[in-house]
């Protein structure tokens, strides 16, 4: 039975999850259908868009993300302290730019006056209204439901466009985070859909590269993209808000991952292994392995098996999911 969504996003476990939408049916919500011949390429542009235009309403980041013909996937950071910081203006404002609000909130933008007891509506639903801001299933779902109402629209039906709820798995640890950014951005290489990550249209390495290709320091934050998580460097005291890499080292990495990807794992493995990998422990089989496996590899939660062990039991699990491919590829 699946496990309710509560479950299975945990502030207290990790703020980076990995979430994957698939269309119904196997519909095509993009590409080329081979049946009919009719081109919906068109769509990877709206799930592009609208996922980076709903990260800078909510207080979440987009690590990754990738749009493929009946599916996509992104990896959310969830940034609670950004939202907790938030002024009533500032919420109502962010909300408003999604849905019409409430009376009292059209009353408030206007400046008309309200009862204190309005006032304290009013603040009650702007709490309510800030936890929905920083939560992935009201991001999700804000986002497939626009999606499948311009699809239904442009196919002239009407039904369920998606095939349920989405998927999400909890990142606990830098391997797990790094493995599903990799898998994420090499989506289209192993679909055959691109030669190169520079060439993947729709994923976020894509949009990484163009940018640091141009810069004279890609790893500074300045000169990363504006509209995705950005890398801040190795561990260290006192770092800023980001993801734990330096920027040159996972293209690095992603792109040593593609050529091997491209070749089938023909032949010998390059030796050049990049030294990513040695920081965050994993071999170069296991993470060839992963870079091919790691949505159907896991259950709700990937990292390390004590850090797996820790969250399940914190969350009254029977059982750690997961937990034999975890101790294999992250121990």
């Amino acid at each position: 039975m699946p496990k309710p969504r509560y479950s299975q996003i945990s502030l207290e476990a990790t703020p980076y999850y990995h979430c994957i939408a698939r269309c119904v049916r196997r519909a095509f919500l993009c590409g080329t259908d081979s049946v009919t011949g009719e081109s919906y390429e068109h769509r990877r542009q709206w799930i592009q868009d609208k996922t980076l235009f709903l990260s800078s309403v909510f207080s979440l980041d987009v690590c990754a993300y990738a749009v493929m013909s009946n599916h996509y996937h992104v990896v959310l950071h969830i940034d609670k302290d950004t939202a907790d910081s938030w002024s009533m203006d500032e919420v109502i404002d962010r909300w408003h730019q999604l849905f019409l609000g409430h009376f009292l909130s059209q009353q408030y933008v206007k400046k008309q006056p309200l009862s204190p007891a309005q006032l304290k509506t009013l603040e009650q639903m702007v709490n309510v209204w800030r936890k929905r801001l920083m939560d992935i299933s009201w991001f999700m779902r804000i986002l497939n439901e626009d999606i499948a109402r311009q699809a239904n629209e442009e196919d002239v039906c009407s039904g369920r466009f998606w095939e349920g709820r989405f998927k999400s798995q909890a990142l606990l640890d830098e391997a797990a985070l790094a493995a599903c950014m990799a898998y994420v951005d090499l989506n289209p290489i192993r679909a055959k859909m691109a030669a190169s990550p520079e060439t993947s249209d729709h994923t976020s390495i894509k949009q990484r590269i163009e940018l640091a290709v141009k810069s004279t320091k890609p790893n500074a934050l300045k000169q990363q993209p504006r509209n995705l998580f950005p890398f801040v460097g190795n561990p260290k005291k006192d770092m800023p808000e980001g993801l734990p890499f330096r920027l040159t080292d996972y293209i690095d990495l992603v792109e040593w991952s593609g050529r091997i990807l491209r070749k089938s794992k023909s032949g010998l493995i390059s030796t050049d292994v990049p030294p990513i990998l040695n920081r965050l422990n994993i071999n170069e089989d296991s993470w060839l392995h992963l870079n091919e496996y790691f949505e159907t590899s896991f259950k709700g939660f990937v990292g390390s098996a004590i850090n797996v062990k820790e969250i399940c039991a914190m969350l009254n699990y029977k059982r750690s999911p997961g937990l034999g491919n975890c101790e294999r590829y992250f121990s």
